[in-house]
C-alpha cells in the first residue's frame, strides 16, 4: 500500500498537483486545501502533531519554494505534448491506463522532490503556488496523453504504474525542453 501511495502522489509532489479525469486537455488544479481546524494549540504537542495528515511519513523538504523562478515563468502558452507512459518489465510492455500525468517546470524546488521521488521517497506536498505552474493530465486506455496549452521552457514530465512483477508503483520522470508553438512527442517509459 505504501507503494501504491508513493507512486500516486507523484505528481502532487513534483508541484502539488491533484489527480484529473482524461480529456486530452491541459487541466489545472483548482482544489483548495483544509487545514486540521481540531489540532491544539499546545506548543509542547510533537512535531507530528503539528504535520498535516498529507505529510507523515514524508522527507521534509530542504528548498524552500522559489518565488524569484517562480515569477520569472510562464502559466501557459502554444505548446504542445504527447506520449505514451509505459514500463518495460520481464513479461514484456506494461501499458499506464488511466494514470495520471504531470508537467513541472524544472526549478531547484520541483528538482528536489523529482531526485526524492526516484529514490523511492515521498516530500512533502508541494506549496500551494506551484500548482498554477503545473499541467496535469490522465492517460487514456492505450496510456497515451496529449497536453496543449504549454508554456515553452523546460519541464519534468512525470507518471507511474504499477509493475506487476512486483506490484510496487515505479515512478517514470523524464526531462524536456519546449518551444513557443513546438509539439513534443515523448516515450514516457522505465
Amino acid at each position: 500500500m505504501r507503494h501504491l501511495f508513493l507512486g500516486l502522489s507523484l505528481a502532487m509532489l513534483l508541484a502539488g498537483c491533484q489527480m484529473a479525469p482524461y480529456s486530452g486537455e491541459t487541466q489545472r488544479d483548482e482544489s483548495i486545501e483544509i487545514s486540521d481546524v481540531n489540532r491544539g494549540t499546545d506548543r509542547a504537542e510533537s512535531a507530528e502533531a503539528d504535520t498535516p495528515p498529507s505529510d507523515r511519513g514524508r522527507v521534509a523538504r530542504q528548498v524552500d519554494f522559489p518565488e524569484d523562478q517562480y515569477a520569472s515563468l510562464e502559466k501557459s502558452g502554444s505548446a504542445a505534448l504527447s506520449g505514451r507512459l509505459t514500463l518495460d518489465t520481464a513479461s514484456g510492455t506494461v501499458v499506464g491506463a488511466g494514470e495520471t500525468i504531470s508537467v513541472a517546470p524544472i526549478t531547484t524546488y520541483s528538482a528536489e522532490a523529482a531526485e526524492q521521488a526516484l529514490a523511492g521517497r515521498a516530500v512533502e506536498r508541494a506549496d500551494p503556488r506551484a500548482r498554477a505552474y503545473t499541467h496535469t493530465t490522465r492517460t487514456d486506455s492505450n496510456g497515451y496523453f496529449t497536453l496543449r496549452g504549454l508554456p515553452s521552457g523546460d519541464f519534468y514530465v512525470s507518471g507511474s504504474l504499477v509493475n506487476p512483477s512486483s506490484g510496487q508503483r515505479q515512478v517514470v520522470i523524464h526531462e524536456i525542453s519546449l518551444g513557443k508553438g513546438q509539439h513534443h512527442e515523448i516515450d514516457l517509459n522505465r
